[in-house]
């Protein structure tokens, strides 16, 4: 049964890419596929459909958001699982998970009212691309931070014993031995959490101010 769940949900995705295909297939036949990237800008109205720039600002956000959460959350995880008391440990959990079912229209209408003032103080306009960096490193946090708690919560305990025995350090332990074994947990964490920062649109739409070009600095406005 397990098989034909598993074997049911991977033949749900190869559907799904094939209606895809068989939908878009008579407009890519009839159209350059290179006219995406050779137009000179993004003019639907007088169709010009340059993607160029939006493709670079989406890569743009979505690896800068990783760069600054993954960090955030390895630390994260190894404060909560190794350092944290059991009553701090359990409300910071508590605290992520909720974090984690909050719409991303919520975090993008928090970031229009809170974050974009702030940076446009700094440097206007505010909108813009360190804005979506930051929100999208807040989107993707406990998604990362929680996988990689609960993985290293499955390593063998008898790892920390032996350690001890050796005369390891309490930080030697942990970022010698605990970490390589949790590491299959911290990359599916962070396979989830560049998913999801790939695929939010609503805060993008909201903070990144809207504009199809390729920014040359972290405070310009961009499209993706």
């Amino acid at each position: 049964m397990l098989r034909a769940i598993a074997t049911l949900v991977g033949a749900l995705v190869i559907v799904i890419t094939l209606f895809l295909l068989w939908e878009a297939w008579p407009i890519l036949q009839s159209i350059n596929w290179l006219r995406f990237l050779s137009d000179s800008r993004w003019q639907p109205s007088q169709n010009l459909y340059q993607m160029t720039s939006m493709i670079i600002a989406t890569l743009m956000v979505v690896i800068g958001a990783v760069l600054l959460a993954v960090p955030v959350g390895v630390l994260s995880g190894l404060f909560c699982h190794y350092y944290a008391p059991a009553p701090i440990a359990t409300f910071y959990r508590n605290l992520l998970k909720l974090l984690a079912g909050i719409p991303g229209v919520v975090y993008g209408f928090w970031g229009l009212v809170v974050v974009v003032p702030l940076i446009n103080r700094l440097h206007p306009p505010g909108s813009s691309l360190l804005a979506g960096i930051l929100l999208l490193a807040l989107l993707i946090l406990p998604t990362i931070t929680l996988t990689f708690d609960a993985n290293l919560g499955e390593v063998k305990q008898v790892y920390w014993q032996d350690t001890t025995v050796l005369g390891f350090s309490r930080w030697g332990t942990i970022w010698g031995v605990m970490v390589p074994s949790a590491r299959g947990g911290l990359f599916t964490g962070i396979l989830l959490g560049t998913g999801r920062a790939l695929g939010e649109t609503i805060i993008m739409l909201m903070v990144c101010g809207n504009i199809p070009q390729i920014p040359t600095s972290l405070f310009d406005p961009i499209r993706t």
